[in-house]
């Protein structure tokens, strides 16, 4: 498949983890594979990345037994810019490794390049959203996609009670793209499996914190979400069945 050849001295490059196995969708067939408008949830996420215009590769991390049907799926509806389809590992922090690892070790040639990290299942990601993300990488560092928190935030204890209620203007969801340096999250991966903390950081944002990064945020939709449950899944489409009839996408 074709690779987005820029000009720029750095490259940004994407890693779309879509390793999930839908036990809490409740679906015999993983979710990044179901399909709305008669495309896997995937594709519609990919495509995202592969239409912008600053995005010059990506890598799709996927389990090991569904890396075939992954590959037909990119062949079918001709995602261009994809570099390789990596093997998962044995959680999400792994497998976000493993896609790391690969654009260091097979692709990446500057220390200036950026890597953004996107979840498979997160389809409803906007052209300007990339756009933001690569923006504020390039400013700051880093970029971490955030949403207003929309409903009181509370503080429990073990056993249940609240502790506290959180002041909700200043609450955000993390969310994705989560947007780095590229040779600086793989080398914090590095320290935190020698550590061996990997597998208990939910995500980017956390792992990049927990070894002292300032973390900057830009914000995005609340429709930004990650299909994880059936009422996800339904959302999602209703979303992209209303822009559809409206005769808009995503944007």
């Amino acid at each position: 498949m074709d690779v987005y050849d820029g000009s720029d001295e750095y490259m940004n490059y994407v890693v779309i983890f879509a390793g999930g196995v839908g036990m809490r969708m409740g679906s015999s067939v993983p979710k990044q594979f179901l399909e709305v408008d008669h495309k896997p949830i995937l594709i519609h996420t990919i495509e995202k990345f592969s239409r912008h215009n600053s995005i010059n590769g990506i890598v799709v991390v996927c389990k090991q037994e569904y890396i075939g049907f992954c590959e037909e799926c990119l062949n079918k509806f001709k995602i261009d810019k994809i570099l390789h389809v990596v093997s998962g590992g044995e959680n999400g922090q792994d497998s976000i490794f493993k896609g790391l690892d690969y654009l260091i070790k097979n692709i990446s040639d500057s220390k200036d390049d950026i890597v953004l990290i996107h979840d498979g299942v997160r389809p409803a990601i906007t052209d300007l959203l990339i756009t933001k993300s690569i923006d504020c990488a390039k400013k700051n560092g880093n970029s971490i996609a955030v949403s207003k928190a929309i409903e009181t935030v509370i503080k429990i204890d073990g056993d249940g009670n609240i502790e506290e209620t959180l002041n909700r203007a200043v609450c955000r969801n993390a969310k994705a793209p989560q947007c780095f340096n590229l040779s600086e999250i793989w080398k914090t991966h590095l320290k935190a499996r020698r550590n061996g903390y990997n597998e208990m950081m939910v995500d980017s944002a956390s792992l990049m914190s927990s070894y002292g990064y300032t973390l900057h945020t830009i914000e995005c939709g609340p429709e930004n979400i990650k299909i994880t449950t059936p009422n996800d899944f339904y959302m999602f489409k209703a979303i992209y069945e209303a822009s559809k009839e409206r005769g808009i996408t995503l944007e």
